[in-house]
């Protein structure tokens, strides 16, 4: 197993993954508080390592250059979480953003346009989630999925992926996406046999933001009234709607947002 001997190993995996995603480990977090002294920015969200200045070359040989998947973070803290099997269940915000109509809408326009667009949309939401310090978990066809997680955004998870939400819509306006937002406990970790192993997450949140996801409407993004609360969005003046979403037991209560609406 691949460890970064900056992260100190819990004989409970599953503690040892609690205090990584929620920023408590100690010699996790003493490593970060001395890498986030060396100069200069950019950086990786987890640890604080530079990825410039005149230490960058030594992180990159130790490890620590930018992680492939997303260059906001070091591909040292990835290749630890990946190769680690397991994770834990923890607080986290789960968004997923999708091309609404995409089987119509590639049957009006030519094959090359229709990528083009598709490819923007996943250039643009890609970098708008990781500026967001959300974590990219993946692309499928039309829809893109991302988790936010406390180690990178303490107990504002909710808050950035809404913003992240809205960001997306205003920036990738020649598409029809709708955007789902849930809020609550998830199984974070890796999943999988290598060389397929990933970072993900699983539970009735990640299910629940994918169903949001497709009730949306064109332009709307529709968040959790748990989402909503979590955020501290002032709703008052905001469309609220209960909804009867497919495999639930119970209508979901969501307030709908656009990308102009104030959060």
């Amino acid at each position: 197993m691949t460890t970064d001997r900056n992260i100190s190993l819990d004989p409970d995996p599953e503690e040892m993954w609690r205090g990584i995603l929620m920023g408590t480990n100690p010699r996790f977090r003493k490593s970060r508080a001395l890498y986030k002294h060396l100069p200069r920015e950019p950086r990786c969200k987890m640890c604080a390592v530079p990825f410039a200045g005149p230490m960058a070359t030594i992180m990159r040989m130790r490890g620590r250059g930018r992680w492939s998947k997303n260059p906001k973070y070091c591909g040292m803290c990835f290749s630890f979480m990946s190769n680690a099997r397991g994770g834990a269940e923890i607080p986290c915000t789960l968004l997923f953003a999708d091309v609404r109509g995409s089987t119509g809408l590639a049957e009006r326009i030519s094959s090359s346009e229709f990528s083009r667009l598709l490819n923007r949309f996943y250039d643009t939401a890609g970098r708008i989630l990781v500026e967001q310090d959300g974590i990219v978990d993946k692309f499928v066809g039309d829809e893109v999925m991302a988790i936010f997680i406390p180690a990178l955004v303490q107990e504002r998870h909710a808050a950035r992926a809404i913003a992240a939400a809205q960001e997306i819509l205003r920036a990738v306006d020649e598409l029809p996406i709708g955007i789902g937002i849930q809020t609550g406990n998830a199984f974070v970790g890796a999943v999988g046999e290598a060389p397929h192993t990933e970072l993900t997450a699983l539970g009735d949140v990640v299910n629940t933001a994918a169903r949001l996801a497709s009730a949306a409407a064109a332009g709307e993004i529709l968040v959790s009234r748990k989402a909503a609360d979590a955020a501290g969005l002032q709703s008052g003046a905001l469309e609220h709607r209960s909804l009867e979403l497919k495999g639930k037991s119970a209508p979901t209560d969501v307030v709908v947002l656009t990308a102009a609406s104030a959060s």
